[in-house]
């Protein structure tokens, strides 16, 4: 199996039976806290000042401080934003944070946070030399840290060759999230049984939003705002799925983490959001399937 067709049917949502969720929410709510490890020693995977004449310099000191910048400070205060909320995330996280940024990933588990595969370092899954013992390491690594097999996996840059889905099936990951196709969960078949793909949503993302985009930092809130009142409108039909996605080093910084906290306080308030996380909406939407 290769193509999409290959791996899920057609389906439009306005043709589907309602779908419904916990205590009769609307919307579903996950925040996304992505964790990376940025080798030093590689070309940046992402670069916010592009270095002189265009050229990819090893090291880039200040495109890997940026990200380094994240695991020090910025991570720290959308920890505190979530927790002074009482709330979790779901995080990506390059498997190898776990021992080299051990505080961070101690602090997710401490807090509950669900950690989800994402490689072992930032970067394309087509670059490493195994694709499949990559994805195994990941799934061992981050096993072994949290006490629990890891259900979800997010691509680093959520890329994915033809043969992931079936590597991630097979190494006992259960849902991704790569496919930003739908608004509610889509069922994909995979060898040797099936694999879920979980909504998301690269316009409600920090990273095109703000390093890409380059859209001012209060539009990210203005976005939010409106998506999730349109989805709540749309979830009186047939429940939707929202994701909220953000990086350490990128909503995590003195301008932003203001519109990440309002941004939390507005769902909160909205009768019929229920904050989870991808893991939870998973197991919900695989007991009722």
């Amino acid at each position: 199996m290769r193509l999409p067709s290959e791996r899920f049917d057609y389906s439009a949502i306005t043709q589907r039976p309602a779908w419904s969720l916990p205590k009769g929410a609307k919307l579903a709510v996950y925040p996304v806290v992505n964790v990376e490890d940025w080798d030093f020693e590689k070309v940046v995977p992402r670069q916010y000042v592009a270095a002189p004449s265009g050229a990819s310099v090893v090291p880039d000191v200040q495109n890997w401080a940026w990200h380094e910048y994240g695991m020090r400070v910025g991570f720290w205060r959308v920890l505190e934003a979530l927790q002074a909320r009482k709330l979790r995330a779901s995080a990506p996280v390059n498997a190898r944070l776990c021992r080299t940024y051990r505080p961070v990933a101690q602090a997710m588990l401490d807090a509950g946070w669900e950690f989800l595969g994402h490689g072992v370092t930032q970067g394309p899954m087509h670059a490493v030399t195994d694709q499949a013992a990559t994805i195994a390491e990941s799934y061992a690594l981050l096993k072994d840290f949290t006490g629990q097999a890891p259900l979800g996996w997010l691509g680093p840059g959520m890329h994915e060759t033809y043969e992931t889905l079936d590597l991630l099936s097979a190494t006992g990951f259960r849902y991704v999230c790569d496919w930003a196709m739908d608004e509610q969960p889509v069922k994909m078949r995979v060898a040797g049984g099936s694999m879920v793909a979980m909504p998301y949503s690269l316009e409600m993302a920090d990273l095109p939003m703000m390093v890409v985009h380059h859209h001012e930092s209060r539009v990210w809130l203005e976005r939010v705002r409106e998506h999730a009142t349109r989805l709540l409108q749309d979830g009186a039909h047939t429940a939707r799925v929202m994701p909220l996605s953000v990086h350490p080093y990128i909503m995590g910084v003195p301008h932003r983490i203001a519109y990440f906290e309002a941004a939390l306080d507005f769902l909160r308030e909205q009768p019929g959001v229920w904050i989870t996380t991808a893991a939870e909406i998973y197991d919900w939407y695989s007991r009722a399937d």
